[in-house]
């Protein structure tokens, strides 16, 4: 059943299949992965996630931690059609690079484990699907596993994922004993022996075939009830034919209305050919997928799925590699040609395409031209980033880039020696380049680089590759929180005088404060505006230009608090009287005093240390209430509200963002992954006498 994978690239695009791998981490998704491209020829031996040896984990990292960190593209063909598939990730930490590869997929296959059923991330990549419209098939894995259930895998995926599963296969054997699956479409049974790649065919086994039959007509049942052609015929006939089934299960697939559901076991490489066949008999070809939307100008465009019309182009990957910097794109429409000349229409400039390559995980293979409904990847691009559209110069269009999600784990990073300054800048500038997901910025205050991501696990990953890539040691610690400090008490009649005399003109400006915390409704613990300074002085003592160089003097001050160096917000500074000489007084002298002066004052006054607090939004599960509760609790967090919406909880609660460090991992860990977490900083507020401020 094998056919040749380097089919001409000119196929028809009925014959064309883009398609993702979608599953919660462990639930065996790589593997499925390699058996297809095994057994569709694309490979000559079967890759193992335990020995390392897989095609689409390539990368060092992956075989270390035996895990899908990066999407990973790939090709083969079957029965006369060329699958494009990409691996996804299957760690909520790397959710961005599947939000990334759904936007160009046409159809996905759904794994999940016989024993767990629907797992976290398998509810998280399946409600992406749904966000992107992209047609499913499902396939409940590790069937020869001790535990193994496809009956209650079947009832999570409809219990917590809500479609409708059309289960058209039935075990063969429990267990270990699991030897094969019978066809319910056309009533055959599918055995694989031990060590063999193909199926043979037979009779549906005597024990299993009542059973095999009373499933049959639940699935006709069903099918009729969500197909009004199906259901014509069954209530004609009392069942369908396999012809009528198969062409509605097809499009109740398409339309999502339902979820053709099969069995096996990837691993003992049982039950991928059928998969292989339901990938070509029920998910969508580019053609059966509506046409590509963009902007042109303040209009809205269609481009068919057509090799003649103005090509455009999404790319959604940029990975650098040993062939130079990898640009991955999903073509939509059109036909390119290396050498051609593009419009970055995102960039607004002209590309050139150098190379492009048909992609076999970290292998490449050379193609002249590139059609609609390819996923390709080019050489050549500079400026083009994942998101950028790509379309002919003459026929411009903006395609809407995937999402990207805002990250909410933060790290300091720094290079060991100040040699490796520049290198780092480098080094991490190529990393936002290749994931979006990850955002660089420098803390004014601390002057720390920060490097933000998804999780804990997602920057680790990315501060392991800057030192296996660029050959770059960094040290990497937990940000500092940027602190201010504020009065509690002030002081009046704070009296400075400033006198120097070194020769020549000398400087001579003398002063008076109250200073007080600033009564402005909570304003000042914005951090940002809580200053305010107003002169009292009266019978002309302290000549106006010098009153605004005392104010300049002071908001200098306000750079550096006496409890730990930090900025000073919330207090009101007021200029009650002051002396002046007739030769020496002047604008530097009066500004020079008003910051000793406030200085001064604000070591004698009371004050208090502000720590930065957010606003957070926490969903979670009812039955992991009380212990998401108890941890913000110990985070110092002050809930504000709760809210049950659809069977799970919204708490709102305001907690220093100190305590916000390894907050996204501890809430995946008390909600089995389940928990989601939004954060919006609100300002400042006071921090217990205990805080470390250094």
């Amino acid at each position: 059943m094998r056919t040749n994978l380097n089919r001409h690239l000119t196929s028809p695009l009925t014959l064309v299949r883009n398609l993702g791998i979608l599953a919660h981490v462990d639930a065996g998704k790589t593997t499925v992965t390699e058996r297809i491209l095994y057994l569709t020829g694309a490979t000559h031996k079967r890759g193992e996630v335990h020995d390392g040896t897989t095609v689409t984990d390539f990368d060092p990292q992956e075989r270390d931690r035996g895990i899908t960190i990066f999407a990973a593209a790939v090709s083969c063909a079957w029965d006369g059609h060329r699958i494009n598939l990409i691996d996804t990730p299957g760690h909520v930490d790397f959710a961005d690079e599947v939000e990334r590869s759904l936007r160009v997929l046409d159809g996905a296959i759904a794994v999940f484990d016989a024993v767990a059923g629907v797992e976290p991330q398998s509810e998280s990549v399946w409600r992406q699907a749904d966000r992107h419209g992209v047609p499913r098939i499902a396939f409940v894995n590790k069937l020869d596993r001790a535990g193994a259930d496809l009956d209650a895998a079947v009832a999570s995926i409809r219990e917590r994922l809500h479609p409708a599963p059309l289960v058209v296969q039935l075990p063969i054997g429990t267990e270990d004993g699991f030897t094969g699956v019978v066809d319910l479409l056309r009533m055959r049974a599918l055995t694989w022996a031990d060590g063999s790649d193909t199926a043979t065919e037979g009779p549906v086994p005597d024990d299993l075939r009542d059973e095999a039959h009373r499933r049959r007509r639940h699935l006709d049942e069903a099918v009729a009830e969500l197909h009004p052609a199906a259901l014509e015929e069954y209530c004609a006939h009392a069942a369908l034919t396999e012809r009528t089934l198969a062409d509605a299960l097809r499009d109740l697939t398409r339309t999502g209305d339902g979820v053709v559901v099969l069995c096996g076991s990837a691993y003992r490489n049982r039950g991928i050919e059928p998969l292989l066949e339901a990938v070509v008999a029920y998910l969508p070809s580019p053609l059966d997928v509506p046409p590509v939307r963009g902007a042109v100008d303040d209009a809205e465009e269609e481009r068919a799925a057509d090799p003649e019309v103005p090509f455009a182009a999404l790319a959604f990957k940029v990975s650098a590699t040993a062939t130079g910097r990898l640009t991955y794109v999903r073509v939509y429409s059109g036909t390119i040609r290396k050498g051609q000349t593009v419009w970055d229409a995102t960039a607004g400039r002209r590309e050139r395409i150098g190379r492009i390559l048909r992609v076999q995980a970290d292998r490449t293979s050379e193609l002249d031209l590139a059609v609609a409904g390819d996923i390709v990847a080019v050489v050549g691009l500079k400026s083009a980033r994942a998101g950028s559209t790509l379309c002919a110069p003459e026929a411009p269009l903006v395609l809407e880039p995937p999402t990207v999600a805002d990250p909410v784990v933060s790290v300091a990073v720094e290079a060991r020696t100040s040699t490796d300054a520049d290198r780092l800048v480098t080094a991490l500038a190529r990393l936002v380049e290749e994931d979006p997901s990850l955002v660089i910025r420098t803390d004014p205050e601390t002057g720390q680089t920060l490097l933000s991501g998804m999780g804990e696990l997602h920057l680790e990953v990315a501060v392991e590759k800057i030192r296996r890539a660029h050959g770059l040691p960094v040290t990497v610690g937990r940000p500092r929180v940027s602190y201010r400090e504020t009065v509690a008490k002030g002081v009046t009649g704070w009296t400075y005088r400033h006198v120097k005399q070194d020769g020549g003109a000398g400087q001579f400006a003398q002063v008076v404060l109250d200073v007080q915390p600033l009564d402005d409704g909570g304003e000042g613990m914005s951090g940002t505006t809580g200053f305010t300074f107003r002169s009292a002085v009266v019978g002309g003592r302290v000549p106006q230009e010098y009153v605004r160089a005392v104010e300049a003097g002071c908001r200098d001050a306000l750079a550096e608090g006496p409890l730990g160096g930090h900025p000073v917000t919330g207090l009101t500074v007021i200029l009650t009287d002051g002396a002046t000489h007739v030769k020496d007084s002047s604008e530097m002298a009066f500004r020079t005093a008003g910051r000793f002066a406030l200085r001064e004052a604000l070591r004698a006054s009371a004050m208090l240390l502000l720590e930065p607090v957010a606003e957070v939004t926490v969903t979670v599960p009812e039955d992991a209430m009380g212990g998401v509760l108890g941890d913000l609790a110990a985070r110092r967090g002050r809930v504000s509200g709760s809210v049950t919406r659809g069977g799970a909880v919204v708490i709102t609660a305001t907690v220093p963002l100190a305590e916000l460090f390894g907050y996204a991992t501890r809430l995946r860990s008390r909600t089995q992954g389940r928990g989601t977490f939004t954060t919006r900083p609100t300002g400042y507020a006071p921090a217990p006498a205990s805080s470390d401020v250094g």
